[in-house]
């Protein structure tokens, strides 16, 4: 037996882990979870911990038809965990909460706590609270208590940063029940949102990437149409910043005053995520998109004409109800007009509680992958012919970790160019940290990454490579048994022509 004095300090440290599901406003408000359980004393759990921890954070999505089904499975496989670790707690938070509220707690009655999307700053207290009642808190908010960015972070990057611009949609799109969860938009004050940039590039991060679930109608709370260029311009003069991305945009807000700050403000990259959805009027007209196939690509056509080199990237749902082969063949007519970079494409499934859900002509499941296997094998060929004429190219990368799966066993390393490609490069003799700038020619193009197999041409040293390498001080330098982990280093990024495990709600 083990004295209370013989105990290490390690050993009352307490652990928590948080499990993201669904988009980046998931990810984005994961961080802030971590942030509030740091804060709160906590540490997290080593990395693979899978669920041997204090505290388990699962934040979730009610977007895909099997969400739920996908939590009640991982709450049920924690279950004799939690029996077997006395005083561990679980949380649910997120959009599945937001929607289910007390099933959650019936359905696995081991869970301590649910929690909403608008009061994820009551974790801690609701853990306390479940802890000395013992029994479950179930706190959902109908509103907004604060907004987000006020709660303590915990960054998962180093050198690149979500930072949130709105919260909610004021949209309607009937296969998305985002807006009914997280409300209508509400905007961050230009000022709040400037003061978080500038303090993050002072911590050493020198990308960020604005983010709101419908991105460029930033300003409709305000009362502001151009608030969102009047941003982006006003990022450009922030000294340190050397690259803004934002996320996701509307065609129905795409307006001629955004293409032209993104065309002049220099650190603002020549990247664009416009979701389409689809490609035929009907089915936008179904879907209660607010614009057409024609409207679209006049969009794109002037983002090429100002921006040559922009990347564009989509997402797209295939087999929505109704949608006919005609429609179908409209879709596959845009991407080869459009000739995006990547696709993120879904496969159409119910998400219940949304109109499209009880329509009529649901799509059998065979003929919705039939057609999505053709979408993907047409933008396989497009992504494959536009990186081909990346080759020969000189790009500034800003390097990475985590990226190139196969870095350690081919002796490369990875980052990404200003229109966010993925370029795997041949390491240099001299030290490179993530954050750092590297300057590379491109030999060689994949579908989906582009390969630089000859020398670097420049190394710099950044301060956010200083700031990457400080974070890796300070985290080895923690006691066995408390360690962090590594951090995933660079901007979130989905993966190219998904199978249907994201979001798709953009």
């Amino acid at each position: 037996m083990t004295s209370s004095s013989d105990r290490s300090p390690a050993a009352d440290v307490k652990t928590y882990e948080v499990r993201t599901y669904g988009c980046q406003m998931n990810v984005h408000d994961s961080e802030r979870l971590s942030g509030l359980l740091e804060d709160a004393g906590y540490v997290r759990a080593p990395e693979g911990s899978d669920g041997d921890a204090d505290v388990v954070v699962f934040n979730t999505c009610a977007v895909r038809e099997n969400a739920d089904n996908r939590l009640y499975g991982n709450l049920g496989r924690l279950a004799p965990m939690k029996t077997k670790r006395p005083g561990m707690q679980i949380a649910v938070g997120g959009c599945l909460a937001q929607k289910d509220r007390d099933t959650i707690v019936k359905k696995a009655p081991w869970v301590d706590v649910v929690f909403g999307t608008h009061n994820i700053g009551k974790l801690p207290v609701l853990l306390e609270r479940a802890r000395v009642q013992e029994e479950a808190q179930v706190e959902i908010a109908e509103s907004l208590e604060a907004f987000p960015s006020t709660l303590p972070t915990r960054r998962e990057s180093a050198y690149a940063a979500w930072v949130s611009v709105s919260v909610g949609c004021n949209n309607t799109c009937t296969f998305c029940i985002v807006p009914a969860l997280r409300g209508k938009e509400k905007d961050r004050r230009p000022g709040d949102i400037l003061a978080e940039v500038e303090a993050l590039v002072a911590e050493g991060v020198s990308e960020i990437t604005l983010l709101g679930q419908n991105v460029n109608a930033y300003g409709s709370d305000i009362g502001d149409r151009e608030a969102f260029s009047k941003l982006l311009r006003a990022c450009g003069s922030i000294e340190g910043l050397e690259r803004v991305r934002f996320t996701s945009p509307h065609p129905r807000d795409f307006t001629d005053d955004v293409i032209a700050a993104m065309a002049e403000t220099p650190n603002v990259m020549p990247q664009l995520h416009m979701p389409l959805q689809s490609g035929s009027d009907t089915v936008l007209k179904a879907m209660r998109r607010s614009y057409r196939q024609d409207r679209y690509l006049g969009i794109i056509e002037k983002v090429r004409s100002a921006i040559p080199h922009a990347a564009i990237t989509t997402d797209i749902i295939v087999g929505f109800p109704g949608e006919t082969e005609e429609d179908f063949e409209q879709t596959l007519h845009v991407v080869r007009e459009a000739r995006f970079a990547q696709a993120f494409t879904f496969q159409y499934s119910k998400r219940p509680g949304t109109p499209a859900a009880t329509m009529d002509d649901q799509i059998p499941k065979k003929v919705v992958q039939a057609r999505y296997e053709r979408l993907v094998a047409l933008q396989e060929e497009i992504s494959w012919e536009e990186n081909k004429k990346q080759v020969g190219r000189t790009l500034d990368l800003m390097v990475a970790e985590g990226e190139g799966r196969k870095d350690g066993a081919t002796h490369r390393l990875s980052g990404r160019a200003p229109d966010n490609r993925l370029v795997h490069f041949t390491k240099p003799e001299q030290e490179v940290r993530p954050g750092d700038v590297v300057t590379v020619e491109v030999t060689y193009a994949a579908p989906h990454h582009l390969l630089a197999e000859g020398a670097v041409l420049d190394v710099r040293r950044t301060r956010a490579g200083d700031a990457w390498e400080k974070r890796n001080a300070a985290q080895a330098a923690k006691p066995v048994g408390v360690m962090l982990g590594l951090p995933k280093i660079g901007a979130p990024e989905p993966v190219p022509v998904a199978t249907g495990s994201g979001c798709g709600c953009d």
